[in-house]
This record gives structure tokens, sequence and C-alpha cells, in this order.
């Protein structure tokens, strides 16, 4: 716990100071979720271990709460701090109070995306490649005080058959936390999946138990990823209780009554929370 309030520590100054910057920095981007360090062969790193408390004392000073709401579907809106608004798998047709910064799209369903989104939003990310259809797409961003990345899938065809890289799970790290969103999955993921995720603090997970991956594929995969915090999203079919039936004691479930959750570092739950918000 006390690494990750340092590392979010460190994270947030750089968010606070680079708040007000424009969407694109010249700088490439660095992930604090992936852990790459410990994949260099010979590298030795300076330790800097504060007390937990004096860490917690600077942390508290920083803007902190990320607030998470279930529009529908597959979609959330992420608002960061900074006051920067995010929307996930966004179709145009689930509104948001605001316009957007920034929408995220993958292609399986015309629920999950849309070729004519309003021309007001900045950034539209596509989880697929429309240049070269098949390769994956890249996506490295900073904007605000949220840096925006993916990690290419494969999704099944209307015929049965797979199409290579039609799918990305995005991944949002905001104030520390690392939020992924897991899109229109269709298989189970490698190891190279893994190394590339990194850490997912908070994940939304489909749980229709089939037009995605069944039920115990779907938990396996979230089992592994060990986050804090689970969002159901795109129930067509089966109740969510059968993809909660699918985890034992070692995790909390929680129906909400409400859309939204406001988190940070210091507020996530120290024991896995399946939390269903109003809406699925």
């Amino acid at each position: 716990m006390l690494l990750r309030l340092a590392m979010a520590f460190i994270s947030l100054m750089f968010a606070a100071a680079g708040a007000g910057a424009g969407a694109q920095d010249s700088r490439p981007p660095a992930s604090q979720c992936q852990l790459i360090a410990e994949t260099l062969p010979s590298a030795s790193f300076a330790a800097y271990k504060p007390s937990e408390d004096i860490v917690s004392r600077q942390f508290a000073a920083l803007p902190e709460n990320v607030t998470i709401t279930f529009l529908g579907h597959s979609t959330f809106q992420i608002d960061t701090p900074g006051g920067i608004s995010i929307a996930t798998d966004f179709n145009g047709w689930l509104r948001m109070p605001r316009v957007p910064d920034v929408v995220t799209m993958n292609k399986a369903h015309s629920s999950h995306y849309t070729l004519s989104p309003d021309p007001a939003i900045v950034n539209v990310l596509h989880g697929w490649n429309d240049e070269k259809p098949g390769e994956k797409i890249e996506h490295r961003l900073v904007v605000g005080d949220a840096y925006i990345r993916n990690v290419s899938t494969d999704i099944r065809t209307w015929g049965g058959d797979f199409e290579r890289n039609g799918n990305s799970i995005f991944i949002f790290e905001v104030a520390g936390l690392c939020i992924g969103h897991l899109g229109h999955l269709h298989h189970e993921l490698t190891d190279g999946h893994y190394a590339e995720i990194g850490r997912l603090d908070i994940v939304m997970v489909p749980v229709d138990g089939g037009l995605t991956m069944g039920a115990d594929s779907m938990s396996r995969t979230i089992k592994r990823l060990r986050s804090a915090l689970i969002l159901p999203m795109h129930r067509t079919g089966p109740p969510v209780r059968d993809f909660i039936a699918m985890f034992d004691q070692s995790f909390d479930v929680k129906i909400s009554e409400s859309r939204g959750v406001t988190v940070s570092m210091r507020t996530l739950p120290r024991k896995p929370l399946i939390l269903v918000m109003q809406g699925m």
C-alpha cells in the first residue's frame, strides 16, 4: 500500500503541474501502471521510502477524486480532478451533460461506436485501425491530467470467425489510478496482453455471458487482473448474478443505489469489490 501511495503521489504531482497543458505533449508519456522497470536486465534504481504518514499528508493536499458514472450498456463517463471528461464505448446516443473531451470506441457492434460523433469532440479514439484493418492501432495520448493508452485484442465476427485487433482495452491513468475498460473482449488474454495492461485498480467488465466471453472465462480474467474495484457493464441476456456467482468470499459484492462512484487511491476498497451500478 505504501508503494502504491508513493507512486500515486508522484503521478499526482505531475498531473497537477500539467493539468492545464494541451492535449499533446512533445515528450512521449510513460505509463505508471506498467511494471516495466522490473524487466530491465541491468539497471539500478535509487530507493526513496517515505513513511506512509508523510505520503498520506502530502497526498491529501492534491486533487485526487475521480468520478465514474454508468451511462448505459458499455458507456461510462470518467471525470478527472482536472476537469477532463471521458466517455467509453461512445455510440452517440447515450448522452452526457457536456461534450466530452475524449471518447473511445470499439467496433464490434453499432452500440459501441459512431462514425459521426459530435464535431465538438476533440479526441475521438477508435479501438481498431481504420487505415490498415487487422493491424494494431496504438493510442498514447495525454489530455489534461489524463493519460490514455490502449491494448489491442481480437473480436469475433457475426460469422464466427475472428478479426484481428478489432477491439481495444482502453486504459486511463488518472490521479494515480489505473482504470481499464475491457471493451468487447471476445477471448481470454495472453501473458503478453497482461504485461501490456499492467496494473488495473478499476476495471469495467462486460458480463453478458456469451456475446463477449462466457462468465467463467471472464471471471478468470478478472481474478488475474486483481483489481480493487470491478464495475460490471454490457449486460445482455443473463442476469449479472450469473457473473457474480463465479466469485468466492474473497470478493465483496455491492448493489449501488446510484449510477456513479467517486474514488481515489486512498479510498479504493482493500478487498476486491464488485460494484453493480444502477442501470445495469
